[in-house]
């Protein structure tokens, strides 16, 4: 007779209701070293826009972020047909110093 599986515990996450809400991106730009990725999100309106977020993961992170974006747009194309993807940015895109 088989032993039913243990249940995971479940990990409690607690959010601010500003990080909740979320920010709008339509433009992303990704940089990396040896030790990191770095993921800009940009919220880009005509010729001007401004980053609304910046995550830092290990190289290892990133690649499990690869994985499960692969897994949710497959999902999100079975229920809803392919996404095309649309034009990116003209332009050299880069923060102004």
């Amino acid at each position: 007779m088989d032993q039913p599986q243990p249940t995971p515990p479940q990990i409690q996450v607690r959010a601010a209701d500003a990080d909740i809400k979320g920010v709008y991106s339509n433009v992303m730009q990704v940089g990396s070293t040896r030790e990191e990725f770095v993921f800009d999100f940009f919220n880009m309106v005509g010729g001007s826009g401004a980053l609304v977020s910046r995550v830092v993961v290990s190289p290892a992170h990133a690649k499990r972020i690869l994985e499960a974006l692969k897994e949710g747009i497959a999902k999100h194309e079975r229920e809803y047909g392919a996404i095309t993807a649309g034009p990116g940015p003209s332009g050299e895109l880069g923060f102004k110093t």
